[in-house]
């Protein structure tokens, strides 16, 4: 059995100020840093026996906060980068909706459909992303993490579900959050989503899905 630990990275100030990122370098703000760090101490007890990482630097510090605890080197793919937003990367939803109209009631209302002015598919993200866990699944038989980012955390909860992208805003996601499945016997069991216990501490609002 292998199990796979999907995280999401902590929060920017994109995060923070509704900013579509996309592959734009921006690092972890303070608060992203403190829940990077609560991630890392959750999962020390794990045996965790590889960690893997989208190329940003705000995954990978994410990335490093859990690896510190494990003696491992985070090791990046581009697999899990995250989806290129193409002109949207820095983008408010309200620059985009006026920009973009059309492609932005899409990407609320058939986000399957929707090729980014410039950028990706949600289908070319989950094809990418789906290697690296067939990769991991035939490789270990262990605890494995992978930090990336919303979007690409999004799809693969739909892919390894059975569910196409257009279930895609069925699921919430929250920065630091935790998702695992199982594997075993050919097939995915989710036995963990969204877990965020462990920044209780930070007493910080809910923001919205972005």
């Amino acid at each position: 059995m292998t199990e796979i630990i999907l995280v999401r990275h902590g929060e920017t100030e994109f995060n923070v100020g509704e900013l579509f990122r996309g592959r734009i370098a921006i690092d972890l703000n303070e608060t992203g840093k403190k829940e990077a760090e609560l991630l890392g101490d959750y999962l020390s007890e794990l045996k965790i026996e590889a960690i893997y990482s989208g190329p940003l630097k705000r995954a990978v510090n994410t990335a490093q906060a859990i690896a510190r605890h494990h003696n491992l080197e985070v090791q990046t793919t581009e697999g899990l980068n995250d989806l290129d937003f193409g002109q949207w990367q820095g983008l408010s939803h309200q620059e985009a909706k006026e920009k973009y109209k059309e492609v932005y009631a899409d990407w609320l209302n058939r986000p399957e459909r929707v090729r980014l002015p410039g950028g990706e598919t949600l289908g070319e993200v989950r094809q990418r992303a789906i290697k690296v866990v067939d990769e991991v699944t035939a490789k270990y038989k262990g605890t494995v993490v992978l930090v990336s980012h919303r979007v690409v955390n999004k799809v693969l909860i739909c892919a390894l579900l059975g569910l196409d992208d257009s279930h895609f805003w069925n699921i919430r996601l929250d920065t630091g959050g935790v998702t695992t499945f199982t594997y075993e016997n050919g097939r995915f069991v989710l036995t963990r989503h969204n877990d965020t216990c462990f920044l209780k501490s930070l007493k910080k609002p809910r923001r919205p899905d972005f």
